[in-house]
């Protein structure tokens, strides 16, 4: 496991782990790694960083990078001849914009390379991955396009700051239409799927997000009401409204993309494939229920990614929009 520490990584890693798996968690040293795991310490950002990686034979290797495609590329090639299969978490970000839902794994992709050296675009980095992954390994590379990852361990803040501040109490901006259809992922479902799929030998790209509209905005809000116990009202809005009122979809409001908004083609991918192969995705109630329990067993403040922006809208202006 390249990482294995946080959200993605250490949730394929403890399903790896309870499958009697002998899992190897390669990192810097930052975080603890799951109970039972062997630890190789490294940093893939240095030049002699893969040091501890050059001996060693694996069956699977799983890799969450998502920085400079070039540390993929370096790691890979490292690794391609001691190494059965290569899973790397993508995204769906890497399909050309805007795809036209429902899109699969053959829509076309952004151009990406495997030697660039930044990640300052997200989509070319991600597509560099891929790219490196496979010169590396062939159809032997597992290419994970997840869309919107939720769960515990989240190191992002969406549902995290979802549950804070419902749990807050009082009038809560709920961002319209209430019907609206969202497609996401709970974390401890993608590990599950990748466990399955590394063991079944399996290749090439798969959209890896539940069906669109398995949950709702309505189900997933309401839920977070349910969970926290707060004395909450959702105000629901019209997209137009929050939209008028300068609101950012996504980063002010996680989770939430307006309706008719380009951006809004990301609730459009066609899972097919995943779930011929076995995907199963739980219940929001459950990815919500068991969220809330991990944050409150951690004191209640959710860890937060350096290198991704702080999400959530401020009070002050939530308070505007609710005064009409």
């Amino acid at each position: 496991m390249l990482g294995g520490t946080e959200f993605v990584g250490r949730a394929v890693a403890e399903a790896a782990l309870a499958r009697g798996w002998e899992v190897t968690v390669f990192h810097r040293g930052k975080h603890a790694p799951p109970e039972g795991a062997a630890t190789l310490h490294g940093d893939r950002g240095s030049a002699a960083g893969l040091a501890a990686l050059e001996e060693g034979e694996w069956d699977a290797v799983v890799d969450t990078w998502s920085g400079a495609p070039s540390a993929v590329r370096d790691t890979a090639r490292l690794l391609a001849g001691r190494v059965g299969r290569y899973a790397y978490v993508s995204s769906g970000s890497v399909y050309a914009f805007p795809p036209t839902p429902p899109f699969d794994e053959q829509a076309p992709v952004v151009a990406g390379s495997p030697d660039a050296t930044d990640a300052a675009d997200y989509a070319l980095a991600k597509r560099g991955g891929e790219l490196a992954a496979t010169e590396a390994f062939g159809d032997r590379a597992l290419l994970l396009r997840a869309g919107l990852i939720l769960g515990p361990y989240e190191n992002i803040g969406r549902l995290p700051w979802w549950l804070t501040r419902i749990a807050r109490g009082g009038p809560v901006l709920a961002p319209g239409p209430r019907e609206l259809a969202l497609q996401y992922i709970d974390v401890r479902d993608l590990a599950a799927w990748t466990v399955d799929a590394l063991e079944a030998g399996r290749g090439g790209a798969y959209n890896l997000v539940s069906e669109v509209g398995h949950a709702t905005m309505g189900e997933f809000l309401e839920s977070c009401v349910t969970v926290t116990g707060a004395d909450v009202e959702l105000r629901w809005t019209a997209p137009e409204d929050v939209l008028a009122a300068g609101i950012a979809p996504w980063i002010e409001l996680p989770v939430w993309l307006a309706t008719g908004e380009p951006d809004a083609v990301i609730y459009g991918s066609d899972v097919s494939k995943a779930l011929a192969d076995g995907l199963r995705c739980r219940p929001v109630g459950e990815t919500v229920a068991d969220t809330w329990a991990w944050l409150q067993s951690i004191g209640g403040v959710a860890p937060q990614r350096p290198d991704r922006p702080v999400v959530g809208l401020p009070p002050e202006k939530e308070a505007a929009v609710l005064r009409g």
